[in-house]
């Protein structure tokens, strides 16, 4: 795969607009989503027809909801904090799914990109550090477009039950601050039925339920 054919690709564009700058981590949750439909010979869901699950809430996660079609808007994408650079994707139609996890070490930053990285995160790199470290970067999310897939990733085929399609509900008011919620999603209190973030801090408080 020649990384700079497939900026030029459309698909990649809108990857990148989304997440607004290319990086190693765009360009894995890319190659993954890539990986998984290829596998499960399946097309973008327009609707629910496939879920993502994704087990890491970093760069990746935004190329897998644009290629997939998978979003939190229509409840087909699912995150684990799992902290693992891995993707499972289902396929309603077919109940198949597949696993595709970065191989350790695929992703390995070298010492000069890793000393940058942590200088850029503690505010603590200049300019010519901080420039150096955009150069390595973009270079590091190229070499991971131009990877073979077998070096990049582990992928295998999984059976997983489906979780249920996203639900629609009319909403009752919170008992407590008054707001519109789900139903499903209210909590038992003496004070009624009352959104999960009023329960959080009724016993953060100590308060009486």
């Amino acid at each position: 795969m020649n990384a700079e054919k497939t900026m030029e690709t459309e698909e990649f564009k809108r990857c990148a607009a989304f997440h607004g700058h290319v990086c190693p981590g765009l360009s894995i949750g890319f190659r993954a989503a890539k990986a998984g439909m290829r596998y499960l010979q399946a097309m973008r869901a327009e609707d629910e027809e496939l879920v993502a699950v994704v087990e890491t809430d970093a760069c990746s996660a935004d190329a897998v909801q644009v290629l997939t079609g998978c979003t939190f808007g229509k409840g087909n994408f699912i995150y684990k904090d799992y902290g693992k650079m891995v993707l499972t994707l289902l396929n309603r139609k077919s109940g198949r799914g597949v696993r595709v996890a970065l191989r350790p070490g695929a992703f390995a930053p070298d010492e000069e990109h890793m000393i940058l990285i942590q200088k850029v995160m503690q505010g603590m790199a200049d300019e010519k550090e901080a420039q150096r470290f955009q150069e390595v970067h973009f270079k590091r999310g190229c070499d991971i477009l131009e990877m073979p897939e077998e070096e990049l990733f582990a992928v295998q085929e999984v059976r997983l039950e489906l979780p249920a399609g996203a639900r629609i509900e009319p909403s009752q008011p919170c008992a407590r601050c008054g707001e519109p919620t789900m139903p499903s999603k209210l909590q038992t209190a003496t004070a009624g039925k009352i959104c999960r973030d009023c329960f959080g801090k009724s016993l953060g408080s100590g308060e009486a339920l």
